[in-house]
């Protein structure tokens, strides 16, 4: 991520996105009318949008804190106030986020995508369960013969 670490396990970015006809592809929650966290009146980014701007550039997450929007600060602005100036900011727009850092687990250099790195349960429980109906199949026919 290109930006500076902050304090406390944050990182901070800028991201610019340039407006597509459908807005900029993300939700945001908070405001100091709808806080999104108990004591915290922080807009943060509910929803990425599948084929949006967001989403195409990649580098906007769900859960982002938004500080600014082409320099302008977010703090103490109520919900419908950040959403108006989210709407007005023009057609490229910078974004000041802030995000925690996710503590690396597993060898060095590994990211993972969501995935184990196992078998899937599937990959198990199929054919356990396939062994186990021929068992009860060959149990039931075996108590027939006697």
């Amino acid at each position: 991520m290109n930006g500076s670490v902050a304090g406390g396990g944050y990182a901070e970015e800028i991201i610019s996105l340039t407006r597509r006809p459908s807005g900029l592809g993300f939700n945001i929650v908070g405001g100091t009318d709808q806080q999104y966290i108990s004591n915290d009146s922080s807009i943060y980014v509910s929803r990425i949008k599948k084929d949006g701007a967001a989403y195409l550039d990649g580098r906007l997450q769900e859960g982002d804190k938004i500080l600014a929007v082409n320099g302008k600060d977010l703090k103490d602005l109520r919900h419908k106030d950040a959403v108006e100036l989210f709407r007005n900011a023009g057609c490229d727009v910078s974004l000041k986020i802030q995000r925690r850092l996710q503590p690396q687990n597993g060898p060095v250099g590994h990211q993972s995508d969501g995935e184990s790195g196992g078998l899937p349960l599937a990959a198990i429980l199929v054919p356990g369960l396939a062994l186990a109906a021929t068992a009860v199949w060959i149990l039931l026919r075996y108590r027939q013969r006697m």
